[in-house]
């Protein structure tokens, strides 16, 4: 379990504190609860350190002569508005004298000085928090990115890990330097606060207007974080609701389904799913957001009648002669300011608090543990550009989360250059099988051996890298042609001759060459303007390409032709025996004929390897292999007679 409290397979816990039950919990409660903020607020800090040092040097900086600015603005006024009292004194007095030879111009000038740095500051913090703001979005991206590459592929079958995806992402653009930025705010706001509290200090009788303010502030402050908590908590608890949200919205802009959704009328079936899912969500919201601010009104209102009394304090100070008019402006002020600062601290701190329970979805994401890792330190190594033996021994699988086996048993031994063909109805666990060898997954039960040892034994980057594989449903990359081809073997240095020799291999040459850009046209119209859409028969030789195109040691193909014509797929079929020569190959597909070339054929049902033998033996057994393949000859002889 990570620190946000998931449990793989189930749903994320989100940083349960039992409530206390009675006033001697109360420590222990307040602990947890401060714990895990200081927690995740060291976390959020370090994350920006790592984006760059001088985003948190600058803004510290910064901070600083934000918390020094008002009060000296205050004071400053202050002394204006005293200067110019003295100077109405006089005048009536009949004594002579000078306003430009008094101090009033001098503090004026003073005062704009302070208000024009003030802007500066402002808008050069301004400035950092925004560059600060995409560099934080850049880091915290690439670390989901890198966590995904490394993830297993079982964490991807589990709405858990979709819930905690989604969540990362949605804080990665807004949180860090959100809370960074409310933090400083909060230093800020402190230097600011002690400034004007050691102005009230020294103001006759108001020592205790300070007590007062912060005493009206506690509720405010207690009823903020309960709110923000529930808020939060409510929100992490509805992601299911903003996952379906973004998914039905994204139906209607989906390119490759905006035909069937025209064609079948499902736009109204798509926007009001969205709409029942949104009322639903809205509707918990909104009830939180009232009663918060509900209750905050309530404590505004009596906080406004606490300081229209230390208003007319005050005023009767100066109307007794105690104080000046400045000192009235300036204490006034203060106690506004210091009413200000304490509910800006008291809200700022819920803002914080609030955002650091979201940062907890971040920090369980990154902490998503990889289960499918070598369990020898170090790793073997896996031999390349030589002959390999598999052995499956009594291998069981079943997805994440769920009861049924969908590889029973299975024991299988695969020779260096066998051809094996993988046989079977949909859903027998034949991809599935390869998902194992290629240690996608990790069996349930037994074990699968490479050249005599646990493939678990082995650095997963060389497992990887000798296999050649096209997977059914292969990838459409919005790259170009050449880079499409390259992604068969990503390490090796790009050749033109290499890229193109793979193209001829695969059938795909004929159409590249007339291309607009030949080997350099983006592909999709994602991005680019010129980018051309190939049909899913052109993409499947471009995937096949890819297959020519790696150094691999074992060929794995899922599917490869199932979009070609039966011409076009002979054509690949007969490049593949050129290809594979002393190669181990493994191939799925439905369409027999290429069984027979076969050294051995697995003959899957229900994940339980059934029948096994080249074609000869099993069509003179008679089993499910002979039926399956004389049903297939037989359909395709009928096609033959009705033409």
């Amino acid at each position: 379990m990570g620190p946000g409290g998931f449990v793989p397979g189930g749903r994320y816990n989100y940083e349960r504190v039992e409530r206390p039950k009675s006033l001697k919990e109360i420590p222990a409660y307040l602990k947890k609860i401060l714990g895990g903020f200081f927690r995740r607020l060291f976390y959020i800090f370090s994350l920006v350190w790592q984006t760059g040092p001088w985003i948190l040097v600058s803004m510290s900086l910064i901070t600083l002569v934000l918390g020094f600015l008002p009060v000296t603005g205050s004071i400053i006024s202050r002394n204006i508005l005293n200067a110019l009292q003295v100077i109405i004194e006089e005048r009536v007095t009949g004594s002579p004298v000078s306003f430009w030879g008094s101090a009033v111009m001098f503090f004026i000038i003073l005062l704009f000085t302070q208000r024009l740095l003030n802007r500066i500051v402002q808008r050069i913090y301004n400035a950092i928090t925004r560059i600060a703001g995409e560099k934080v979005v850049k880091q915290v991206r690439v670390q989901i990115m890198e966590k995904a590459r490394e993830l297993d592929l079982a964490s991807f079958d589990m709405p858990g890990f979709y819930e905690k995806l989604e969540n990362a992402n949605r804080e990665a653009g807004i949180r860090p330097v959100t809370i960074i930025r409310q933090t400083f705010a909060i230093i800020s706001t402190v230097i600011e606060l002690i400034s004007y509290v050691v102005v009230l200090a020294t103001a006759p009788d108001l020592w205790w207007a300070i007590l007062l303010v912060v005493a009206v502030s506690i509720p405010s402050a207690i009823i903020s974080f309960v709110y923000r908590r529930k808020t939060a908590s409510y929100i992490r608890i509805r992601s299911k609701d903003r996952r379906q949200m973004a998914y039905y919205s994204g139906l209607m802009v989906d390119k490759d389904l905006v035909k069937e959704v025209r064609m079948f009328d499902l736009s109204d079936k798509f926007i009001d799913s969205y709409k029942n899912v949104f009322d639903r969500y809205y509707k918990g919201l909104r009830k939180l957001i009232i009663h918060e601010n509900f209750w905050l009104i309530m404590i505004a209102l009596v906080s406004s009648v606490t300081n229209l009394l230390f208003y007319g304090f005050i005023a009767m100070h100066v109307f007794s002669g105690r104080i000046k008019i400045g000192d009235y402006s300036l204490y006034t002020g203060a106690i506004g300011s210091v009413t200000t600062a304490v509910n800006t601290l008291i809200s700022t701190s819920a803002d914080i608090y609030e955002g650091t329970l979201f940062i907890d979805n971040l920090i369980s994401f990154i902490d998503e543990k990889q289960t499918v890792a070598p369990i020898k330190n170090p790793p073997e190594r896996v031999a390349r550009n030589t002959a390999h033996t598999v052995v499956f021994e009594n291998v069981s699988f079943r997805y994440p989360g769920t009861e049924r086996d969908v590889i029973k048993n299975v024991n299988l031994t695969i020779r260096p250059g066998d051809t094996v063909v993988l046989v079977g109805l949909n859903g027998a666990g034949k991809t599935t099988l390869i998902k194992l060898l290629t240690r996608l997954y990790d069996p349930t039960e037994g074990r699968i051996l490479l050249d005599g040892k646990d493939i678990r034994e082995y650095d997963t980057k060389d497992l990887y890298a000798m296999f050649g594989i096209i997977f059914q449903d292969f990838g459409k990359y919005a790259f170009t042609v050449t880079e499409n081809i390259s992604f068969g073997e990503i390490n090796k240095e790009i050749e033109p001759e290499c890229i193109e020799e793979a193209a001829r291999q695969s059938g795909a040459a004929e159409y590249i060459e007339k291309l607009p850009c030949g080997y350099d046209t983006p592909l999709m119209r994602i991005f680019e303007e010129n980018g051309i859409e190939l049909s899913i028969g052109q993409w499947q030789k471009l995937a096949v390409a890819r297959a020519f195109y790696s150094e691999s040691d074992i060929l794995i193909l899922d599917e490869p032709t199932a979009s070609l014509d039966p011409m076009a797929e002979q054509e690949i079929f007969n490049q593949f025996d050129k290809l594979r020569e002393d190669k181990t190959t493994i191939f799925v597909s439905h369409r027999l004929s290429s069984a027979t070339v076969a050294t051995q054929i697995v003959v899957l049902e229900y994940g339980e390897i059934i029948e096994c033998g080249d074609h000869k033996t099993l069509m003179a057994k008679k089993g499910r292999y002979y039926e399956l393949f004389s049903t297939q000859a037989k359909r395709y002889l009928d096609s033959d007679a009705e033409v």
